[in-house]
């Protein structure tokens, strides 16, 4: 099955989902209680006051629930998305949809989420918003938060040069206001397939349907023109107004505060939504929201460092880099040159980077103190350390330069030297540790 209450079901038989039944408040309330359980269960609201929707927050903040989105385990996480990818393929369109079931005209049933105390408002963050390309007439899918102005008028974030901007710009210089669509409560598959930027042309949902098995089949709406999953829980139409902007700042990815931007204002024309919906919140900073944006990142990253590279085993983005500023590459070690040169890959597919460490075969680059063991005993800063000065960095640093996107970039060899002994570097191992139990002993 290809929709959201499958895929809750299944985090249901894992044991990693909390239901609550106990009455919340969308100002701060789920938000606080969704950071809790940060790293570990999802959680269902079942009685949320001032609406009849249900909410769902953490859907994916463990890599385990990340791997049964993407149809598999953990371990499997790369290898399906990177195949998905390679295998795109449209889904089909029907006729009729289950989020025709309600339609209204404005916004006022939803329950969105008041996260953070100085953000400008509530957000609605798990919206994907679907456009037709102008150049190819395809559409494109892509994550994007916005902010409730009144009943039927909602700010969207836009990234400048993105595929969703393109479309507004284009749109604008016809003078013209563009149409789109939004979902809200989708199968993970989507939501991570919409975090995939694809490459101009191309539309994310392709990828989705792979990751769903061939499965996922479309929904055409009557005002837009555009086909959204029909197994979507809530689904909005409308237009994004030419010559409108309203003012909004929100908490990124970092945990940190954006800076106040003008952002264009979405008018609704058209409200659907499933009988008993279920509305996906997304904790701003927190682990679902890092692994959405940064694992399809991931996942490209060891699709192209592989294929350069045989010797590379695994990249990971790793937690404490917010899963987008820092990347671990573990190698098979051939040549002094080859960790080198593997940094200067890995900052060239993913600019965003901002911290390069290269280790051995023999350190988890999951492991964040493993990772610095092999710094204290495998890296010399004079001889170790690539520096480079005055490159294009994340907008989302607020250490950098914001106004030109400018940083300063760290590449760490940590691996070990061919020249030196060895047996100096090996790891010493207690023989029948991992079969002996403390619990027999005592």
């Amino acid at each position: 099955m290809t929709d959201l209450r499958t895929y809750i079901s299944e985090v249901k038989k894992i044991k990693e989902l909390k239901i609550i039944k106990k009455p919340v408040s969308t100002k701060f309330e789920i938000a606080a209680l969704t950071a809790k359980v940060d790293g570990s269960d999802a959680i269902l609201f079942e009685n949320i006051r001032g609406t009849d929707f249900r909410l769902v927050s953490n859907l994916v903040g463990t890599r385990k629930r990340f791997g049964i989105a993407v149809g598999g385990n953990e371990k499997k996480i790369h290898e399906n998305v990177i195949s998905s990818i390679k295998n795109s393929k449209a889904p089909k369109i029907i006729s009729k949809a289950k989020f025709e079931e309600n339609r209204s005209k404005t916004i006022d049933s939803m329950p969105i989420v008041t996260h953070f105390e100085k953000e400008s408002g509530p957000f609605i963050t798990s919206s994907i918003a679907y456009v037709k390309n102008p150049e190819t007439g395809k559409q494109n899918s892509s994550f994007h938060r916005m902010m409730p102005i009144d009943q039927n008028h909602l700010s969207i974030r836009m990234v400048e040069g993105r595929h969703l901007h393109k479309c507004f710009v284009d749109a604008k210089e016809h003078k013209e206001d563009l149409k789109i669509a939004i979902t809200v409560g989708v199968h993970p598959a989507i939501s991570i397939a919409g975090a995939y930027q694809e490459q101009w042309g191309k539309d994310e949902i392709n990828i989705a349907n792979a990751l769903l098995g061939g499965k996922l089949t479309l929904k055409k709406l009557s005002f837009s023109g555009l086909s959204v999953p029909s197994s979507a829980e809530i689904v909005m139409e409308g237009k994004i107004l030419q010559d409108k902007t309203h003012p909004e700042w929100m908490v990124e990815m970092l945990k940190t505060y954006d800076h106040q931007r003008m952002q264009p204002v979405f008018e609704v024309e058209n409200l659907f939504y499933r009988n008993n919906p279920i509305f996906h919140d997304v904790l701003s900073g927190f682990s679902e929201h890092r692994l959405l944006m940064g694992m399809p990142i991931e996942s490209k990253l060891n699709g192209e460092l592989k294929k350069s590279f045989k010797q590379t085993i695994q990249v990971s983005m790793t937690n404490g880099g917010c899963n987008w500023l820092h990347a671990v590459v573990q190698i098979k070690k051939g040549k002094e040159s080859d960790p080198k040169k593997i940094i200067e890959k890995t900052f060239e597919a993913h600019r965003s980077l901002k911290q390069v460490t290269v280790v051995d075969e023999d350190i988890d680059p999951n492991n964040a103190e493993q990772v610095e063991y092999a710094m204290a005993t495998r890296f010399q800063a004079d001889k170790d350390l690539i520096i480079l000065k005055n490159v294009r960095g994340s907008s989302l640093d607020p250490s950098s330069d914001q106004k030109n996107l400018q940083t300063a970039k760290m590449g760490i060899d940590a691996t070990r030297s061919l020249s030196k002994r060895p047996e100096g570097f090996e790891l010493a191992k207690i023989p029948k540790m991992d079969k002996t139990s403390l619990e027999k002993y005592l």
